[in-house]
């Protein structure tokens, strides 16, 4: 059983402060646009809820919290299974890596948005994969696991789509219907799903191989 010391408590303390001022800062970003614009600020909303790297982001920054997080409940037992916060390892390291494969070289923000897209893309995957190595327990998870954890992206997947449909406005250009099609958009998802599927065998592998002798 993992006991976490006081100064591995105050590195996740950091880390879940970090998750949410990245996740407020993007909010903020988005809300103030729609507002010097006259625009819905549901809208903003919903369009904040549309990207897989804030709904991801955010999902890291509540098990960091629920781990810090004395006061016993059934939604803090479920974000800290293991099972659960090995699949969200698994869509954040997904963020990361398709930001700088896909999407990096397509802009360069400043400002606050540079801010809110290091803290998003790059820093908190970096804590929360260490977070996952040093502070969940391993040797719980089975291959079963990557069944479960896939059903995330697909779910992601058609709601972008049917929003797409109606507002005809996609979170990302890789699966943008309407310049690309649809044989072009599948294809692409086909190939992040791929990729999604490849880290969660890695995960599961790694947590097979570190798990504690008998």
């Amino acid at each position: 059983m993992l006991i976490p010391s006081a100064a591995r408590r105050r590195c996740i303390a950091v880390a879940a402060v970090l998750g949410w001022v990245g996740l407020t800062v993007q909010m903020y970003l988005i809300l103030g646009t729609r507002w010097e614009i006259g625009a819905s600020l549901l809208g903003g909303l919903v369009s904040f809820f549309s990207f897989f790297t804030v709904l991801s982001n955010t999902l890291v920054a509540v098990v960091l919290t629920c781990e810090l997080t004395p006061r016993e409940s059934a939604a803090r037992r479920w974000f800290l299974q293991p099972s659960v916060s090995s699949g969200i390892a698994v869509s954040i390291v997904v963020v990361a890596l398709a930001y700088s494969l896909l999407l990096r070289h397509l802009w360069h923000p400043e400002g606050w948005q540079l801010l809110a897209d290091e803290l998003l893309h790059d820093i908190m995957p970096l804590l929360f994969l260490i977070y996952w190595w040093c502070c969940v327990p391993k040797g719980t998870l089975r291959w079963r696991h990557i069944g479960w954890w896939v059903i995330y992206p697909l779910v992601y997947f058609a709601y972008v789509l049917l929003r797409g449909h109606v507002l005809s406005a996609y979170p990302y250009p890789f699966i943008d219907v309407g310049a690309l099609g649809y044989p072009q958009v599948f294809l692409n998802a086909g190939g992040i799903l791929a990729g999604f599927v490849a880290i969660a065998v890695l995960v599961v592998g790694l947590d097979r191989w570190r798990k504690p002798s008998r």
